[in-house]
């Protein structure tokens, strides 16, 4: 297996003997880091021939996919990633559609491959197709959108620019070495046979270049009227796994050796150790070429032998480097040679949400809201990159004297794109963290979510405000539907307390233990915080304590008096 992917290709496009080449295609292969973290992308499109600027429609769907794919961050998967930039150029496709005259349709197909670590990610609109060849074997990958109206006539069911929304095809599948792809149009694939194909392709050997002008001519010379366009690219090298990539940047590195203030380190002197624990030290530290207070994180002597924990070390500087938000601790710039293990991150002054809720065991409510606030905003920032939080507990938030929250810990993090590299997908994934602030799906081995992430915080809320679980230390031990089903959310309202229902509806709607009943997303549990809707507000306030006690107090004085009425009217009875 090699370091990095590498490929070869060939692509080739004509007019035929029409006067205007309304195909377009093109590829990208960047390099270095852009190449482990986007992969290798290959486009084509078909401007339906209707049309008289739809060679402008495929030409800008296949520059814009290739430009702007590789602007996505490096965290997003490439799902994600090619339909956002899809759905953008379908919208400026469909918004000069709508402008121009009837015979000025910004309309074509299109069809994608991103290579990227051990798989291959197929999106694919309209009728051009995308075929494999591997073991002798030519195989169709797509579905021809495509309605016939009669045996000759029929006409394109999905295209870009048709309509403001558009669906795309989306495949993954596993790559191995050898493996050829073909992407062709139908001024192509309509006048040669499968048998034809793989013959003029076998014929080329490595000359996928060859290749592809002879596909386009001999179905020129067979018939075709149409523009004829095909793209070949063969899978020479698949890459290392997105793990073994992380540790090879500091492989052969010994572990970094237990450290004590005054120590002078790699260009740094400790100024205190921070955390010592079974997965790793952590020290505060001066950068003494810069003067800059710096946290360094070096794994425990445990953690040796175990390349994962090591790896996802090594994950928390690459999250921390891609983050700007000032509720995250970001990453701090660094070129110095390491003659040791760690990690380097931000120091930023303050005591964990732990600390902090020892010494406020009972704070204001606008002060617990503005505290979730700010974290739910560090929350959405890791959402937008695709990063999955999941440990979410007061250990890994930081506070300031001001008010002023962080999240400090990427150590348990799922990132979209790193998981789609591996095989790690978030099924059956349990995440590191804390059982006590983790959601009940990954009890069921059903991966995580965002909805996941606002369980948590959830939880931390209701901490916040009474110092209790919502459902004690009893989720931990529910690895069933059934035995979810019967836990018994603890309300906030069961003690005497100056907290509203409709506070206690939100709070118990977002730790709810099935993730479809929890708020739509985290926007909506934060603005409920401070704006509750008419129905929430519509829940009745319990009656106080003391009118709860006053109610027992005269039903156990009607009782207790029937009960002596009762056993005078026995006695007299009796007598009688």
């Amino acid at each position: 297996m090699s370091s990095c992917l590498r490929i070869t290709y060939g692509q080739y496009s004509s007019a035929g003997h029409k006067a205007v080449n309304q195909d377009a295609h093109g590829l990208c292969l960047p390099s270095g880091s852009l190449l482990q973290d986007k992969g290798a992308a290959l486009a084509i499109a078909d401007g339906i021939s209707s049309s008289a600027v739809s060679h402008i429609a495929s030409t800008v769907a296949v520059q814009a996919f290739l430009a702007d794919y590789y602007s996505t961050p490096p965290s997003w998967s490439v799902r994600r990633s090619a339909q956002r930039v899809l759905a953008a150029s379908n919208a400026w496709l469909y918004a000069q559609s709508r402008q121009g005259p009837r015979d000025h349709g910004h309309v074509c197909t299109f069809s994608a491959l991103v290579l990227k670590s051990a798989s291959v990610h197929l999106f694919h609109i309209g009728d051009a197709r995308i075929y494999r060849l591997s073991g002798g074997v030519l195989e169709q990958l797509s579905e021809d959108h495509r309605l016939h109206t009669t045996s000759e006539h029929s006409y394109l069911s999905r295209a870009l620019g048709v309509a403001r929304h558009v669906e795309i095809d989306y495949r993954r599948l596993p790559l191995e070495v050898g493996d050829l792809f073909l992407l062709a149009t139908d001024g192509v694939y309509e006048h040669l046979s499968h048998s034809q194909i793989r013959a003029i392709i076998e014929r080329s050997g490595p000359a996928l270049q060859d290749a592809a002008r002879e596909l386009v001519e001999t179905a020129l010379a067979q018939g075709s009227q149409d523009n004829l366009t095909a793209q070949l690219l063969r899978l020479e090298a698949l890459p290392a796994p997105r793990a073994d990539e992380l540790l090879e940047r500091l492989a052969g590195l010994p572990l970094t050796p237990l450290l004590e203030p005054g120590h002078a380190f790699d260009g740094f002197r400790i100024l205190a150790r921070l955390h010592s624990g079974s997965r790793s030290h952590v020290y505060q530290a001066e950068d003494l070429p810069s003067g800059r207070q710096v946290v360094l994180k070096a794994p425990s002597a445990e953690l040796a032998e175990d390349r994962q924990a090591l790896a996802r070390l090594l994950n928390e500087e690459w999250v921390a480097s891609r983050l700007n938000n000032p509720h995250l601790l970001g990453a701090v710039p660094h070129t110095r040679p390491r003659s040791h293990l760690y990690t380097i991150a931000r120091f930023v002054p303050g005591r964990t949400l732990r600390q902090w809720m020892r010494a406020n065991p009972r704070p204001p409510l606008d002060e617990v809201i503005a505290i979730v606030e700010q974290i739910a905003r560090g929350l959405q920032a890791l959402h937008r990159l695709e990063i999955l939080h999941q440990d979410l507990r007061p250990e890994n938030i930081l506070i300031d004297d001001s008010g002023f929250v962080r999240i400090i810990d990427f150590g348990a993090v799922h990132i979209a794109a790193h998981a789609e590299s591996t095989g790690d997908l978030p099924a059956n994934q349990m995440p590191l963290g804390s059982a006590a602030y983790a959601a009940p799906e990954y009890f069921l081995g059903e991966g995580g979510s965002e909805l996941s992430d606002q369980f948590s915080l959830g939880v931390l809320a209701y901490e916040l405000l009474c110092g209790q679980l919502p459902y004690g230390t009893r989720l931990a031990a529910t690895h069933s539907p059934a035995q979810q089903r019967r836990l018994a959310y603890r309300s906030l309202l069961e003690n005497e307390s100056a907290f509203p229902a409709w506070l206690d509806a939100v709070i118990r709607q977002a730790v709810h233990p099935l993730p479809r009943r929890r708020h739509e997303a985290l926007s909506s549990f934060i603005h409920q915080l401070r704006h509750p809707s008419a129905a929430t507000l519509r829940i009745p306030e319990p009656a106080s304590l003391a009118q709860r006690l006053r109610f027992w107090q005269r039903l156990a004085l009607l009782l207790g008096t029937t009960v002596v009425a009762l056993a005078l009217c026995l006695i007299r009875l009796g007598m009688n």
